[in-house]
């Protein structure tokens, strides 16, 4: 671990914590904060959320509401976000009243991929090249520059949405046509072996630590699968690691910080950044001693982190929507005859395609093991007499980016 000198005053249990933002990473810190002792607070526009449901007070609100803003933090002792899609000066309110975090260098780059990449070359840090296309033209010479590449817009985006892949000429109209206008980025594509991420954190005092990197495989851009431990050389374990300790303290960020890397043979350069507990990190619930959620709400709190330790391999699944088959319940029951497999569900009331709903985590004396295991009983979710088949993507990897919720 890593400090800095400062120490700011810690806020105890029994203080009120805001949330901004009601979906299920905002559900899980409350569940962590409420187990800690804390009292918990939800601002979104929406009611009976995810968050919500756990929450000791839901206010409806828009994030652009700054009155409302100021009158919930004033009922808090410190404010932090679930996602890095809420304005500046929604964070800069709240923060005039009580702490408000993770602060806004984090959120101002980290919310913009434009700015995250510019961040990333003053950092020296290792990353793919990327134009700026803000026209047909600019696109097209950029693509004769940068070919095969992927087109993203620079805010936005998450789970392979405001993004197109450009293989060849004939894809630039399509993509152009998808999500074409200004403030685009055409990032270079790489053919890397795996991605994988490392969850860091650090506390108001600056003190810092990380979990060993989790291997991340996607399916149309979605996160599918995550396992611990990730399987990466013990050198780029180290690099990727101290690559996170430096952003987080370039950004001054607090909380947890989670960021993406690519890995290609002896090389690591890192895809994007959350400024919020990641998808990839769920798996940290069952698996270590200390899970995101829980160091998340430390963090803000002034506290210091827990152990990162893993108790043994663990993998998660996503399940999206269309486990629901045919709107169909599926069969729990079978999932959970799975050894050591723990079934998590977010609330969200309507099930759609690709929306996250919940997810499965398997712990076993191999990470393959483990895998096989988280597999095995999503599967079980929609079998039948007929067959075990099931809508949900098998385990795979595509060349997209996500930052996964």
């Amino acid at each position: 671990m890593l400090s800095s000198e400062s120490k700011p005053a810690v806020i105890p249990p029994g203080s009120t914590i805001g949330i901004l933002g009601s979906g299920q990473l905002g559900k899980m810190m409350a569940i962590q904060a409420k187990h800690m002792g804390y009292r918990v607070h939800i601002l979104s526009p929406g009611l009976d959320t995810p968050a919500g449901q756990v929450a000791d007070l839901e206010v409806q609100a828009s994030f652009t509401d700054l009155d409302a803003i100021d009158a919930f933090a004033r009922r808090v002792s410190v404010v932090t976000v679930e996602t890095e899609n809420i304005p500046l000066p929604t964070l800069e309110t709240a923060g005039e009243i009580c702490p408000a975090y993770p602060g806004r260098s984090a959120l101002e780059v980290c919310q913009n991929r434009l700015k995250e990449k510019q961040f990333l070359g003053d950092s020296s840090v290792p990353t793919c090249e990327y134009r700026i296309v803000n026209s047909r033209d600019e696109l097209r010479q950029a693509c004769d520059e940068l070919m095969p590449g992927i087109l993203k817009t620079t805010t936005g985006g998450y789970d392979g949405k405001g993004q197109f892949k450009i293989q060849s000429p004939d894809d630039i109209e399509p993509a152009w046509e998808a999500i074409g206008g200004e403030n685009l980025i055409l990032e270079q594509f790489i053919d890397y072996d795996f991605e994988f991420s490392v969850v860091g954190v650090r506390n108001s005092a600056g003190v810092m630590t990380a979990y060993s990197s989790i291997r991340n495989e996607h399916v149309n851009g979605i996160l599918d699968v995550s396992i611990s431990p990730g399987g990466l050389p013990a050198d780029q374990e180290s690099a990727a690691r101290e690559i996170c300790f430096e952003i987080m303290s370039r950004l001054d960020s607090v909380g947890v910080l989670t960021i993406e890397f690519f890995r290609k043979q002896d090389e690591i350069y890192v895809n994007e950044m959350a400024p919020r507990p990641h998808n990839s990190g769920h798996l940290t619930i069952e698996g270590h001693v200390t899970c995101q959620f829980e160091q998340h709400i430390r963090a803000i709190c002034g506290m210091a982190p827990g152990s990162t330790r893993q108790h043994q391999p663990v993998a998660m699944a996503n399940l999206l929507g269309q486990v629901w088959q045919d709107g169909q319940n599926p069969h729990w029951h079978l999932a959970l005859e799975v050894p050591d497999t723990k079934l998590h569900l977010y609330g969200k009331e309507e099930p759609r395609k690709d929306r996250k709903m919940g997810h499965l985590t398997s712990l076993a004396e191999s990470v393959e093991q483990a895998q096989g295991n988280v597999v095995s009983a999503r599967k079980l979710l929609n079998s039948d007499v007929a067959g075990d088949s099931t809508d949900q993507p098998a385990a795979g990897s595509e060349q997209e980016s996500s930052l996964s919720r």
